[in-house]
């Protein structure tokens, strides 16, 4: 009879640190994977260079440029208007902050221009040309 009252009062434990550590790990993969999802709703042909890879902040500004001329920051479309108010205001936060252009290889050089000036204008100097890797390393 004291051995059956022992049981109840003790019950049965179940561990869950492995599947604690299952979840965490799970966590960690999707987190890190969002990470590299590249822009699926934005189609932008890009030019082809051999430049090295830069690695991306948090705080950069993407831009993108279609080959109608539509922007994007972020993958949110934007007009011209409203993406000067977006510089001034990454570049009132942090002056640091940089302007990653990813530009169809079609879209006239004068309009990246354009978009170069108009984030100098507002205060941010960092900029950076977006572009694919080449498949052979000849120029």
């Amino acid at each position: 009879m004291r051995f059956q009252k022992e049981a109840k009062r003790n019950g049965h434990l179940i561990d869950i640190t492995p599947i604690v550590d299952t979840v965490f790990n799970l966590l960690i993969f999707f987190a890190l994977s969002l990470n590299f999802i590249s822009t699926p709703g934005i189609r932008v042909d890009l030019p082809k260079s051999a430049a090295q890879e830069i690695a991306r902040e948090q705080r950069d500004l993407r831009v993108a440029i279609t080959p109608t001329e539509q922007l994007y920051l972020n993958e949110r479309a934007v007009d011209w208007s409203s993406l000067a108010d977006r510089f001034r205001e990454a570049a009132q936060a942090d002056g640091e902050t940089r302007v990653l252009i990813q530009a169809d290889e079609r879209v006239t050089h004068g309009r990246v221009v354009e978009l170069m000036e108009l984030a100098r204008g507002a205060g941010l100097n960092r900029l950076a040309i977006v572009t694919q890797p080449r498949s052979d390393k000849k120029r």
